[in-house]
């Protein structure tokens, strides 16, 4: 009898948890509107070895986990689970505020090239920042 070929195993790095955090990260610093660039410079490493994270060429040890959660102002679970936390608390308080609140009934109004254009011109300002002169 021949016995089964044996299993081969993912190769590190395949898994979709590291996948995960590799995104994770990579959404919280441009949520953040952050550069690989100027993220390693808040954690004190080479932009290399933010770039080799995010594209799962490197996996962060607990020491980076929690220097990269300060340097994107978020806790490590949060990190793991892609801020989905902070996102929501965001959601509510942008609810709270009253000029949204007054603009909301007027969002449903919206026909779907509007809301598009409207979307689009939000991401643009909160991935990328306006810089000051």
């Amino acid at each position: 009898m021949v016995p089964p070929p044996p299993q081969m195993m993912p190769a590190s790095g395949s898994g979709r948890g590291h996948l995960n955090l590799a995104t994770s990260i990579r959404s919280l610093r441009l949520r953040n509107g952050l550069s690989q660039r100027q993220l390693a410079a808040r954690m004190s490493v080479p932009r290399t070895y933010v770039s080799k994270i995010e594209n799962e060429k490197a996996t962060p040890t607990l020491s980076s986990l929690e220097r990269l959660a300060r340097a994107l102002e978020v806790g490590v679970p949060d990190l793991l689970t892609g801020g989905e936390r902070n996102r929501q608390e965001e959601v509510r308080e942008l609810m709270e505020d009253p000029f949204v609140s007054e603009m909301l009934p007027f969002v449903n109004q919206l026909n779907g090239m509007q809301m598009s254009s409207i979307l689009a011109q939000v991401r643009d300002l909160t991935v990328r920042p306006r810089r000051s002169a």
